[in-house]
């Protein structure tokens, strides 16, 4: 769950109560390229960085024509069964709808556990050529001390909490997932991105905070995304019904707006297969 800057005094109440809630599979990946099994290994990724840490993708190139990816995560944190079974909906089926009718190219980053309880749906999206699924790690645990009050993960078990996603996508019937992730709340370090490095993953991060989390204003979202975007910008976003609410009408609202101004909308695979063949003229530093 991302916050943007100007509400992070309410971080550390709303990281609480994240704390309190707590098909046919493709070839495996080439061996020239090690990673999580099942991944689809015709996808562009960027070369691993010094000291073999893990590369963090945070914008395509902004010389290359109006074009921008919209992210969604898909969050559900490892503790957050008893939730979902007393009926809070951590999906947004209107919202993968919307995004249906409208024809617009997503990238949806998925917690394992969230396959795990919507498996059908992790299927449907998995499957349509439109969307592409990547990781979002099984657990939404924290890969960073004081991450938004999640609770962490050992850095002996980082690896395996992202081996452990992209297993529950495979039993959902996900085919050929990106070897593409996400840190649970945005957040890392040298260590973390040490502790995924030889896993052939991207690290993808965005360069645009929509602000959808916990919103109620669906215009402040809209507005938060149109002011921020720029040629090649990474959108993030959420597909969390009870956490984001107001994403779906947002929606409605930055798809025609971006389309008038010229955009065209793509999936992360895009960008960063633009950048890798642009490199090193573009934005795509690991980050400290």
């Amino acid at each position: 769950m991302i916050l943007p800057v100007r509400r992070l005094t309410a971080v550390c109440v709303l990281g609480a109560a994240l704390v309190g809630c707590g098909g046919t599979e493709r070839p495996q990946p080439r061996p020239a390229r090690p990673g999580p099994s099942a991944v689809d290994p015709r996808a562009p990724t960027l070369a691993q960085g010094p000291e073999g840490l893990t590369p963090v993708f945070t914008n395509g190139p902004r010389t290359q024509g109006r074009t921008v990816a919209l992210t969604f995560d898909a969050d559900m944190t490892a503790d957050q069964g008893p939730r979902a079974a007393a009926g809070e909906r951590f999906d947004n089926p209107s919202l993968i709808a919307t995004l249906r009718s409208l024809q617009v190219p997503a990238t949806v980053f998925m917690t394992g556990r969230w396959a795990e309880e919507y498996p059908i749906q992790a299927r449907s999206i998995g499957r349509d050529p439109l969307f592409e699924v990547a990781n979002h790690s099984y657990s939404h645990y924290a890969f960073t001390p004081d991450c938004y009050g999640l609770p962490t993960v050992a850095e002996d078990r980082m690896r395996a909490d992202v081996e452990r996603a992209y297993a529950a996508f495979r039993r959902a019937g996900v085919p050929d997932p990106k070897p593409y992730f996400r840190f649970p709340g945005g957040c890392y370090d040298r260590r973390a991105l040490r502790a995924l490095g030889g896993a052939g993953l991207t690290a993808v991060q965005w360069d645009v905070v929509s602000g959808d989390a916990f919103a109620t204003d669906a215009d402040a979202v809209a507005r938060d995304v149109l002011d921020g975007v720029r040629p090649g910008s990474v959108v993030v976003l959420h597909c969390t019904r009870s956490a984001a609410p107001t994403t779906e009408r947002a929606v409605r609202v930055i798809v025609p707006e971006l389309r008038r101004q010229g955009y065209r909308f793509v999936k992360v695979s895009e960008l960063i297969g633009a950048a890798h063949a642009a490199q090193p003229h573009t934005d795509t530093a690991l980050r400290p």
